[in-house]
C-alpha cells in the first residue's frame, strides 16, 4: 500500500524560502511520477511541480518558475519541493501526489503560510 507524508511546512515572510519533502513507502517508488499540488482557501487545488521517475522531466506552473524546484532521492524514497523568494500568493496546503498505472495518490497535505 502507497502512504505518502509531507512535511517542511511553517509559517515564513514573503521572499523567505522553505523545503518541503514528501516521504514515500510502497513499492517501486521509480517508477511512479511524483508531484506537489497546493490548494488556496476558497480554490480548487492545483499542480504546482512534477518529476519524472528518472528525474528526466520536470514541470512547473508558470506562476512557480524560476522560484521552486521539485527534486527526488529514489534511493531515500524522498520528493522535495524547494521554494524560494515566497509570496502572499503560495499561501496554501501543499500536498504530494505519486502517480502510477493511472491511479494517483495522495499525502494529507502540509501548511504553507507566507506573511507580508
Amino acid at each position: 500500500q502507497v502512504q505518502l507524508v509531507e512535511s517542511g511546512g511553517g509559517l515564513v515572510q514573503a521572499g523567505g524560502s522553505l523545503r518541503l519533502s514528501c516521504a514515500y513507502s510502497g513499492r517501486t517508488f521509480g517508477t511512479y511520477t511524483m508531484g506537489w499540488s497546493r490548494q488556496a482557501p476558497g480554490k480548487e487545488r492545483e499542480l504546482v511541480a512534477e518529476i519524472s521517475g528518472n528525474s528526466v522531466g520536470t514541470y512547473y506552473a508558470d506562476s512557480v518558475k524560476g522560484r521552486f524546484i521539485i527534486s527526488r532521492d529514489n534511493a531515500k524514497n524522498m520528493v522535495y519541493l524547494q521554494m524560494d523568494s515566497l509570496k502572499t500568493e503560495d499561501t496554501a496546503v501543499y500536498y504530494c501526489r505519486g502517480t502510477a498505472g493511472g491511479k494517483d495518490y495522495w499525502g494529507k497535505g502540509t501548511l504553507v503560510t507566507v506573511s507580508s
